[in-house]
């Protein structure tokens, strides 16, 4: 290519495929004691530099009980009958008629107290926007700052947490038969695996751990949000709600005992010589007025015992919306400053076994509304304690050995090609510089 012959009269060199060939000739050997050099180099930036990414397996605990019941009814009917005629012929005949029935019910339950898939994904969208609430706490050190500004941005949640499900998309294009239960099947979560990286390995276990952590306890506390804004409404709408049914059927008793009154003076003026009327009619219906009196004044009278029954039930209505704002009022302050659901939901029983034992003994209608209280917390509780179970310890392995080794040998073979070409250029230049 130093020949002043293979330069054309505009100056440009003219390269053939005799030159190429001559050129990977002459530096073959270069170019591939750079790509080992690379791959060296990259290999030991993997092993001194490179990340691990730790995976730990959340089991969703799913219970399911069958109980199948079988009924076998059989009947047996036999019937002889024998004729004898004064010709001495004696007929027999006898039928036997034996009838099976067997019926067979299967039941299944399932008992799920993990997460379902509904909610699964609102918790899906929801736990960003409070991993980016708790980044604004001051107590964070600079390590659990930067993994929960990670799990903050909604596509980590769809990346890095992959649900497993009982049936795959690609069972269900094996399967010939599609049934109701094979749909329950395929939207079933058994397990969440969580997937997080780190620079060392303990980075990378300590942050899968505390990603597993925020998942329990951050599903927790959105859902003890949610039980919390339930009764905080009830206790601001229903309460007006409820007072108006109380006027409404307070005014309605006025006119049941009036009509009790006119009844009552009616029967004294035309006092009744037959027997109640015991037929089915209802008292508000037009032809009502025609009964016997005493038929109209039981009814009367029984519209009134249900009007009071009624005032009875909500006014043990409003006791309990007051017994539920008293837990309102200790729970809520506590709800702003914690964000661990478990800790919470734990804090939570405490303030409601301290509201029972201020309840008097024969007191059923505040303990009827704590035990649904209870009954709820602990729900929560288990769904996140017991539902979602470590089936095993957390691995930790380095990733991108190959991308890492792959990226050196590209590099420093891209570096050495660049040098040998622009080597080559300059002894190109020089003859022609030469001739000029």
């Amino acid at each position: 290519m130093s020949d002043p012959s293979k330069w054309n009269d505009s100056g440009e060199a003219e390269i053939s495929l005799a030159d190429i060939v001559e050129f990977i000739q002459e530096s073959w050997k270069r170019l591939v004691l750079a790509g080992i050099a690379g791959a060296v180099l990259g290999f030991c930036s993997w092993y001194f530099m490179g990340s691990y990414k730790a995976e730990l397996i959340l089991l969703n605990n799913t219970n399911t009980y069958t109980y199948t019941n079988t009924n076998t009814n059989t009947n047996t009917n036999t019937n002889t009958n024998t004729n004898t005629n004064t010709n001495t012929n004696t007929n027999t005949y006898t039928y036997t008629n034996t009838n099976t029935n067997t019926n067979t019910n299967t039941n299944t339950n399932t008992n799920t107290i993990g997460l379902d898939l509904l909610t699964w994904r609102t918790l899906q969208k929801s736990l960003p926007s409070l991993a980016s609430q708790i980044i604004t706490q001051d107590n964070l050190t600079p390590e659990r700052k930067g993994i929960f500004s990670t799990m903050s941005d909604p596509q980590w949640w769809a990346k890095s947490i992959i649900p497993s499900y009982a049936i795959s998309k690609a069972d269900t294009k094996d399967l010939a038969i599609i049934s109701k239960d094979l749909d329950n099947a395929a939207t079933r979560i058994l397990s969440f695996t969580i997937k997080v990286g780190g620079q060392t390995k303990e980075s990378a276990l300590d942050h899968v751990r505390l990603a597993s952590q925020f998942f329990r306890s951050g599903g927790a506390y959105l859902q003890l949000k949610t039980l919390l804004n339930g009764y905080e409404s009830e206790t601001i709408g229903m309460v007006a709600e409820i007072q108006n049914k109380l006027t409404q059927t307070q005014v309605d008793q006025m006119y049941y005992q009036e009509r009790i009154k006119t009844l009552e003076d009616l029967l004294k003026r035309f006092p009744n010589r037959g027997s109640i009327n015991t037929q089915l009619i209802d008292s508000k219906e037009g032809g009502s007025k025609y009964l016997p009196v005493e038929n109209q004044l039981i009814a009367a009278n029984n519209d009134l015992n249900q009007s009071r029954e009624f005032v009875t039930r909500l006014n043990d209505r409003l006791v309990q919306i007051k017994l539920m704002k008293q837990f309102l009022v200790q729970a809520i302050p506590l709800a702003e400053n914690q964000t661990d659901g478990i800790l919470l939901t734990r804090t939570f029983l405490t303030i409601e076994e301290k509201l029972r034992k201020d309840l008097a003994a024969d007191d059923l209608k505040g303990r009827l509304a704590l035990d649904q209280l209870r009954a709820q917390l602990l729900t929560i509780e288990a769904r996140f304690v017991k539902g979602l179970e470590a089936g095993t310890a957390p691995i930790a392995k380095k990733t991108g050995m190959l991308k890492t080794t792959t990226a050196g040998i590209a590099i420093a073979g891209f570096l050495m090609l660049a040098f040998l070409l622009g080597r080559k250029l300059l002894r190109n230049l020089k003859p022609q510089t030469h001739q000029s």
